[in-house]
This record gives structure tokens, C-alpha cells and sequence, in this order.
């Protein structure tokens, strides 16, 4: 897990544990998936090269452990602190089309995903004509939502101004953090990640809830 910034995932309780979300409708795993600090044993956790490092014995609930991907992401990405703001986007867009589904559905879906969306380059998905968009709605093995895929194309225009209005995303979200690391448990969204939905939606990106924002900044 980050040691570094609003990487709401350490902020979770490493104390408590939540049962288990196998039984929970699609909707109800997507806001557990990742606020459960469960069940780890003999779980440290220490910067190393800057970044954090994880011992851990055992992995998260959530971590599907038959699913190689899932296992992968789990192990070498979720938490690890990134911020680069071609990743950054990559994450915010994912986000945006796990609503209302798992991410597990998501995640198995991402190379697909990359290929579809010229691997995240959100200066070319800002430039993405209505064409390309409706071509996106019929490309196999992606999330085929016309709202979200519209979303992606919009995101990344507002992604673009920001990045010149700050410098890069990065610089953006730490306008609303003060540098301390946040400790949370069993939540689906914070103050923090409804202030950035907030004003993300107000700069006019869509599919940016409060939840969704949480786990994005729960991931990088």
C-alpha cells in the first residue's frame, strides 16, 4: 500500500475484518471489493525505494485467487503508488466502467480495453470522433455501455484541462489533501473522494460518482 498519499486503501483498518462478499449482489461487491483489510496475517508494511511494500501472508477477500489477473493486480498494482498521469487516467476511465459491475469483470476486460482505447492515450481518446465512439459500442470483449464509453471521450477533455490548469493530474488531487495518510474502514466513499467528485462532475466528467472516485484513489 502507498505510504504516500490518498491511497485510501491503508487508511482501511488493518484491525478489523469484514466477512465474506460471496454471497452479495454485483453491486454490493463492487463497494466491499476493496475496503476489506481482512484476514491478513503477520501483515507489515515498509517503504521501499520510495514505494510501499506489502508482507503479507495471506491476500484480501476480494482477491480472487483462482484468477490469475486478479491475483497479479492484486500482488503488484492495487495500492502501489502511481502517478502517472497516462495510468492515472487508465484507472479513472476503469473505474468509471466498473459501475455497476465487479471489477474482477472489469480487470479481465483491460487488455481489450487498452486495444480498444489506443492504450489510454487520453490525448487521442479527446479527439475521438462520434464514429470512433459508435465503433467503440461494437468492439468485442469491452464493456459496450454508450453513457461510459462517452464518458471516456469527455473525461479525458477534462482530464486534458486539468492537467494544463495543474500540471498534472497528480498536482490536481493533492489540491484537496493535506498530506497525511487517511486510515478508513468499511466505507464505500469518503469527505475526500465526494469533495473530487464533486468538483470533477462540476468541471463536467461523467460517471464520476463519490464511490467510484474512492476506489480509484484506493487503487493508485
Amino acid at each position: 500500500c502507498s505510504a504516500q498519499l490518498m491511497v485510501l486503501s491503508c487508511r482501511i483498518s488493518l484491525s478489523q475484518a469484514m466477512t465474506s462478499t460471496m454471497d452479495m449482489p454485483l453491486k454490493t461487491e463492487v463497494l466491499f471489493r476493496r475496503q476489506t483489510a481482512v484476514n491478513r496475517e503477520k501483515l507489515s508494511f515498509r517503504e521501499m525505494n520510495g514505494k510501499a511494500h506489502c508482507d503479507c501472508q495471506k491476500r484480501c477477500k476480494w482477491c480472487n485467487i483462482k484468477n490469475p489477473k486478479y491475483v497479479e493486480y492484486h500482488d503488484n498494482e492495487w495500492c502501489r503508488t502511481n502517478f502517472d498521469d497516462k495510468y492515472l487516467y487508465e484507472m479513472l476511465i476503469l473505474e468509471s466502467f466498473q459501475a455497476g459491475l465487479s471489477w474482477e469483470c472489469v480487470l479481465n476486460k483491460r487488455e481489450a480495453f487498452r486495444k480498444a482505447f489506443d492504450n489510454f492515450d487520453f490525448v487521442k481518446i479527446s479527439k475521438y470522433s462520434s464514429e470512433k465512439i459508435a465503433k467503440l459500442q461494437k468492439t468485442d470483449g469491452i464493456i459496450k455501455h454508450r453513457g461510459k464509453i462517452e464518458a471516456a471521450h469527455v473525461n479525458a477533455k477534462v482530464f486534458l484541462l486539468l492537467i494544463e490548469e495543474f500540471g498534472s493530474f497528480e498536482k490536481y488531487l493533492r489540491n484537496f489533501w493535506n498530506g497525511d495518510v487517511i486510515y478508513e474502514s468499511n466505507l464505500a466513499y469518503s469527505s475526500l473522494s465526494e469533495k473530487i467528485s464533486k468538483d470533477l462532475q462540476k468541471r463536467g466528467m461523467k460517471f464520476m460518482g463519490k464511490t467510484i472516485v474512492y476506489s480509484f484513489l484506493q487503487a493508485i
